[in-house]
């Protein structure tokens, strides 16, 4: 591929979703990058065969073939490592990660997760947000760090909670949201307008990110930084 595009290594536990909007969109010239992996902790993942499909080149690396996290951790860097990325996306990837990962690929590696961060870090977002009462839900994508889905957040979508809502109906709406957000925030990443600053946070366009760009579910894909 073209060298203006920039290489990606996508690493995926599951469906693969998030990675078939990520290829969409590179299909359509939305989005300047090459995906030269898509590397899984689970050999079951369906999204290697949306991987195989687009013919990029698939790797597992079964977490259960491994005694540690560390173990495990430092034989996924060196699978990484070889397509030799500029960008690590975590779509869907279902691991806890170590400080030495984290650190090893710290402010070139993204991830997206079905909450609005801070709100909902972990497991069960879409039950956790209904039993809560909250009015409002959505999507964040954020820089990854050692902390677990703590790392600043980029953009956030906002999906309103409707009555009657059910875990999977909200996790549906939410998740047409990541699908838009996701492959924006590489795009700006990708064009060298996001980077992770020296002071922790976000900078986009040449500024610190004072607190994510918000996207309402009903507003332009590419909505402008604000």
């Amino acid at each position: 591929m073209s060298s203006s595009r920039l290489p990606i290594v996508v690493l995926i536990s599951g469906s693969g979703s998030n990675l078939q909007a990520i290829l969409d969109a590179a299909a359509r010239g939305e989005l300047p990058v090459e995906v030269r992996a898509v590397i899984s902790n689970r050999p079951d993942a369906k999204g290697l065969a949306r991987a195989q499909q687009a013919g990029i080149p698939t790797v597992v690396v079964d977490h259960t073939a491994f005694a540690s996290r560390q173990d495990y951790d430092r034989a996924l860097m060196a699978q990484i490592d070889r397509f030799a990325p500029k960008l690590v996306v975590l779509a869907g990837f279902m691991r806890l990660l170590t400080d030495e990962f984290t650190s090893h690929y710290a402010g070139r590696m993204l991830n997206i997760h079905p909450s609005l961060l801070p709100a909902y870090k972990g497991l069960h977002t879409h039950r956790r947000a209904l039993e809560d009462g909250a009015g409002e839900h959505g999507a964040s994508v954020h820089f990854v760090t050692a902390e677990l889905d703590g790392g600043p957040v980029i953009v956030q979508a906002r999906v309103p909670v409707h009555p009657g809502d059910t875990p999977e109906r909200l996790a549906e709406r939410v998740l047409e949201q990541e699908h838009r957000i996701y492959p924006q925030a590489i795009r700006w990443f990708a064009e060298g307008r996001l980077r992770l600053g020296e002071d922790g946070r976000a900078w986009l366009d040449g500024r610190p990110l004072n607190a994510p760009v918000q996207v309402d579910a009903d507003s332009p894909s590419d909505a402008p930084p604000g």
